[in-house]
């Protein structure tokens, strides 16, 4: 049984189950979907029919009562000579239990195969926590439908369960706001790109850009839908924000018109965040947003603000004073606050990189930025990524939700001399000496495709595979049941199946 993520409880029994086409499917009213979905899975081979009178089933059984037992992803498998039973207390549990199965099946599944047979076994499994991410970045490189749904077929493979969507940034926006039509017809456009790494002169000398549609982000949440993945969508703010204020000038600090940039890195501009046309804006744009994407969640970004554009502005100036701010982290916490409130009032929460609660992470700041009074939202969910694992600490006895993707460990640009496999399968969001106490408050982790240097395809592919599998472990099974040379024994499964489907996954 080499499934990754490795299951909580596995118990081989005597015998097995034959599939083939006389196989039947039969789900109950919750796992309609799920049953589709199964028909899709097993073709070519197998052209299973749905209810239909067979002597041999797959049950999809919801079972409410086991949600004390399993939660709500979990899952109970039971092969016998005569049926394959998958139970879970909803569907999503049953779709998890879907992906167990697929990977008890050969990887590549033909027309020619005309039976498989199962080992009897008993698997009964939940995960370890109940958010497992992936990020990508398409501000930086686009990579289009076809892309990202591949990305949701293998992390629904692997029951990863969040898709972080970074939608923003300096070098492009990527989602349709008809209220603000140039945040695409400019901000999603530039006219060149860097290339050689940070702070080279090299230029691809070529165009780039695209974005979605309202129409395209529905299919693709609708796409995400049927795989039990929720999507996150990151709407970056105050910085990273130079496409938008390429297409509406009156939105930056500094004042200047500007094209949207070709380089990557930090740059100088942000949110004029004491402008009441900038709140009425963003308000705007996240009300559109609010209501394309049913997660309940927004991620905000809030990352690597350079706040010397607001220390050399009056106004802002000004405002901090009238306001009594005492630094411009200050201000950041107070609009951060801000934009807090208006997601709450949709009944959403806001998600934001760990630079929201107002604390120096980066060596290039002065710790004088650093005063202040306000205190974070208490609804905010923080994504740590960078500093000392001690605001890990300070976050959850401070009674904050955490999401735990340290740079470090969870950076799938970063090459695999820095990552390598091994390193990402250690990884464990929960940092020695956490009190247990407070282990609730660690929601889970993500890894993140940050895509300045990542222009292709392949270079996405072998950035991310086959490290996914290992992330998706790290989410999914207790520490207890990992075992690196298992998980690598196991991978064999997902090279055959991403090799046939064209997928360039890092050979090592």
């Amino acid at each position: 049984m080499n499934i990754i993520p490795r299951p909580a409880q596995v118990q081989l029994q005597r015998g097995s189950f034959v599939l083939d086409a006389k196989t039947g499917i039969q789900a109950d009213a919750i796992n309609e979907t799920n049953a589709q979905m199964l028909q899709v899975m097993l073709k070519p081979a197998f052209n299973l029919q749905i209810n239909r009178a067979a002597q041999k089933k797959i049950h999809l059984v919801g079972v409410r009562a086991l949600a004390s037992e399993l939660g709500h992803d979990g899952y109970r498998i039971q092969v016998t000579s005569t049926t394959i039973r998958i139970e879970a207390a909803t569907a999503t549990g049953v779709f998890y239990g879907m992906q167990s199965l697929r990977q008890m099946l050969p990887a590549t599944l033909l027309p020619q195969t005309r039976q498989v047979e199962i080992q009897a076994v008993s698997i009964t499994d939940s995960p370890r926590f109940p958010w497992r991410a992936f990020m990508l970045d398409e501000a930086r490189h686009f990579k289009g439908i076809d892309q990202v749904k591949k990305l949701l077929d293998e992390m629904a493979m692997l029951k990863m369960n969040i898709f972080h969507w970074h939608l923003t940034d300096d070098q492009g926006w990527r989602i349709e706001i008809k209220k603000y039509p140039k945040l695409t017809e400019v901000g999603a456009f530039r006219k060149n790109t860097q290339s050689g790494g940070w702070n080279s002169e090299k230029r691809t000398e070529r165009p780039h850009g695209g974005f979605y549609t309202q129409d395209q982000i529905r299919e693709i949440i609708a796409y995400a839908n049927d795989r039990h993945i929720v999507i996150v969508p990151e709407i970056e703010m105050p910085g990273h924000a130079s496409a938008a204020i390429a297409a509406y000038p009156w939105l930056g600090t500094i004042g200047k018109a500007i094209e949207v940039p070709v380089v990557f890195g930090k740059l100088p501009d942000s949110y004029n965040v004491t402008d009441p046309r900038v709140y009425q804006f963003l308000e705007d744009v996240l009300a559109e947003v609010i209501a394309l994407f049913p997660g309940q969640v927004i991620h905000i970004g809030g990352d690597e603000v350079k706040f010397d554009a607001w220390k050399e502005s009056a106004q802002v100036q000004a405002f901090m004073r009238n306001n009594g701010l005492k630094s411009p982290a200050d201000l950041q916490v107070y609009f951060t606050n801000r934009i807090s409130n208006f997601i709450d009032s949709k009944n959403y929460r806001m998600m934001g990189w760990n630079e929201i609660m107002g604390s120096n992470v980066h060596e290039w700041q002065s710790d004088e930025d650093f005063e202040r009074k306000e205190s974070l939202a208490q609804s905010a969910i923080i994504h740590f990524w960078k500093g000392s694992l001690d605001l890990v600490t300070e976050a959850v006895t401070n009674g904050y939700d955490i999401v735990n993707s340290h740079h470090v460990s969870t950076y799938l640009d970063y090459g695999y001399n820095s990552i390598p496999l091994r390193k990402a399968y250690a990884f464990n969001p929960l940092p020695d000496g956490l009190a247990k106490k407070y282990h609730h408050k660690v929601l889970g982790s993500g890894c993140q495709m940050w895509s300045e240097w990542i222009p292709t395809v392949a270079d996405l592919d072998r950035q991310v595979f086959p490290r996914l599998a290992a992330y998706a472990e790290v989410g999914w099974t207790s520490n207890r049941n990992k075992d690196y040379n298992r998980f690598k024994k196991s991978l064999q499964f997902f090279y055959e199946r991403w090799q046939r489907k064209g997928i360039q996954y890092y050979k090592q």
